[in-house]
């Protein structure tokens, strides 16, 4: 099968579904932007193409469909048996717009992030319209949670499969955690509400003196969060470490107890999973994505439910290795994403 990526070549999110499509398929891949160096040893360049565009979520990427007739004429020249385009609303539409215009026999296969399709099309009724036209133009669509399908189907997908965006691999299992260690990695973004994780930690600070907090990652909200630290007496309880690389974020996971996600809108984040399987309990925002991992059985905590945070992480705490444990054996089950990427490629080839 001759399959082509379509996203942003930058975002470590794509190059993990390289790493797992490039043992199985004739892999290439269109980046709306450039491509990160892992990229190199899985796909030669003769068989990928960068258009230097800056996509935004928020939409406005003009520059994005100035590039058709270049996309159009290289999907001509691969005759691919299959377009798989990552976030729906810029390189979905992108490559919804080549297959029509261009006359390409590839099937189309979309595969859904979260905002592209639980925010994007409820901003107006021409995001809406345009989600539309792509996912049922889609032979196949994949979601990271029901609930997420759910909207994908009532948008008019045929068919969609749901499973996580999972981890490659389980790390190691953790040593002994720091008690009351709580550890964020959102971004530092309106969307994700740092602002709401502090006030939650402050909260548990105030009763439980050896509680801490790291944040890593960095966004827009960063100087107002570093000044909110300091208007609710947190200094020397709070740490900001930025921007962190794999091995360093697996180091806070090993350590932590809690990781603490509570966004506005989310499906089943990769992070939650990474928290998992290192044993962190997460803490969450009530969203039914998180509903549904925490209907699963692990040891996933909702913030809504918990009232008093302080009271109810103090009962919670004799218990926290136990639960840790079941997170990581949850995520060895259900959480690993080659089986899913098998499973995925299995039924795009009975299409055939």
């Amino acid at each position: 099968m001759k399959l082509v990526l379509i996203g942003d070549g930058e975002s470590p999110h794509l190059l993990k579904w390289a790493r797992a499509l490039a043992p199985e398929v004739e892999l290439w891949a269109l980046s709306s932007r450039g491509f990160l160096p892992g990229f190199d040893a899985l796909i030669p360049p003769a068989r990928r193409l960068a258009l230097g565009t800056d996509p935004r979520h928020a939409g406005g990427n003009t520059g994005l469909l100035r590039a058709l007739p270049k996309v159009g004429r290289w999907l001509q020249a691969v005759d691919a048996d299959c377009l798989h385009a990552h976030y729906l609303t810029s390189h979905g539409t992108l490559a919804w717009l080549a297959r029509r215009l261009y006359g390409l026999r590839a099937r189309l296969v979309g595969s859904a992030w979260g905002s592209d399709i639980l925010v994007t099309p409820a901003r107006n009724a021409l995001y809406r319209a345009l989600t539309r036209r792509v996912l049922r133009a889609c032979s196949l669509c994949t979601s990271d949670s029901e609930h997420m399908a759910a909207r994908m189907r009532a948008l008019g997908a045929a068919e969609v499969m749901v499973f996580p965006f999972g981890l490659e691999a389980l790390p190691p299992a953790p040593g002994p955690k720091q008690p009351w260690r709580c550890y964020a990695n959102r971004g530092l973004e309106p969307i994700y509400r740092p602002e709401r994780v502090l006030q939650r930690f402050a909260a548990l600070a105030r009763a439980v003196p050896e509680a801490e907090l790291v944040v890593a990652n960095d966004g827009s909200l960063r100087a107002a969060l570093e000044a909110q630290t300091q208007a609710l007496g947190l200094q020397g309880r709070v740490r900001f470490l930025g921007r962190l690389n794999a091995e360093q974020q697996a180091a806070e996971y090993a350590a932590a107890q809690f990781f603490l996600s509570l966004p506005e809108s989310d499906s089943v984040a990769v992070s939650v999973l990474e928290a998992m399987a290192q044993g962190c309990l997460p803490i969450l925002s009530a969203l039914p994505a998180n509903r549904e991992l925490q209907a699963a059985g692990p040891g996933v905590l909702v913030d809504e439910d918990l009232g008093d945070w302080a009271t109810a992480l103090k009962a919670l705490q004799p218990q926290a290795a136990e639960l840790g444990q079941r997170n990581r054996d949850w995520v060895a089950a259900h959480g690993l994403f080659a089986p899913a990427v098998h499973g995925f490629l299995a039924r795009l080839r009975r299409f055939s």
